[in-house]
């Protein structure tokens, strides 16, 4: 099974267009198009089902005490997490692409709708629903795609892996409003294959924007 993007090579930076923030001189950093990514596969085996795509930043700091704060940076031997950005599921069998732009194309204060999506998916919530709790202008429940938003004083380049799962099931075991570490649950035992590909992305200048 293949997966691949038009939207960004395996390996390479994702660009602007596609994330949460980009970098902003005068405020670090600004909100950006939030599109979500084109995304195509192939050769999933016989007997598949659905699929279910999940996109996460494996590079999230596991503390947050120097996150964001002026004159200080997030050390790179600082333990990370997943912060999961996409969740989709019943994906159809016979869909093999995701055009850009289908599922997200803005920013959406208090979040996105969800779990029903387009064409017969359902979307969990992403992990800006816990980051952003308590915000008085942003807080509520994300569903499906929200992009890349990296610490803007981190001191490395965050990875974002995009994979698709192909399933022996249709639909995926779960009831209303879930996650990602849900859905990772319960599609187990039922991956017949899966293929996965990465962007890179940041937000600190001292990178020079390249996310490389």
């Amino acid at each position: 099974m293949r997966l691949w993007s038009d939207s960004f090579a395996d390996g390479g930076r994702i660009p602007g267009e596609h994330a949460f923030a980009v970098i902003d001189a005068a405020h670090h950093v600004r909100l950006s198009a939030n599109r979500n990514p084109h995304l195509a596969w192939g050769g999933a085996p016989a007997g598949t089902k659905s699929f279910v795509l999940i996109c996460h930043d494996r590079d999230v700091p596991s503390r947050p005490d120097d996150v964001n704060q002026e004159g200080r940076e997030i050390p790179a031997g600082l333990p990370r997490v997943d912060f999961f950005h996409w969740v989709l599921v019943d994906i159809a069998a016979s869909t093999t692409r995701i055009d850009a732009g289908a599922y997200s194309h803005e920013v959406t204060p208090r979040g996105k709708g969800g779990p029903a999506a387009a064409n017969g998916t359902r979307q969990g919530i992403n992990d800006y629903t816990a980051w952003f709790k308590g915000d008085h202008d942003m807080e509520g429940d994300y569903y499906g795609y929200d992009g890349p938003c990296p610490p803007w004083n981190d001191s490395i380049v965050h990875r974002y892996v995009f994979t698709v799962y192909a399933l022996d099931v249709e639909p995926v075991p779960l009831d209303g409003r879930f996650t990602g570490a849900e859905v990772r649950r319960a599609i187990e035992g039922h991956v017949l294959a899966s293929a996965s590909i990465t962007g890179t992305y940041t937000l600190n200048p001292r990178f020079g924007g390249r996310g490389e």
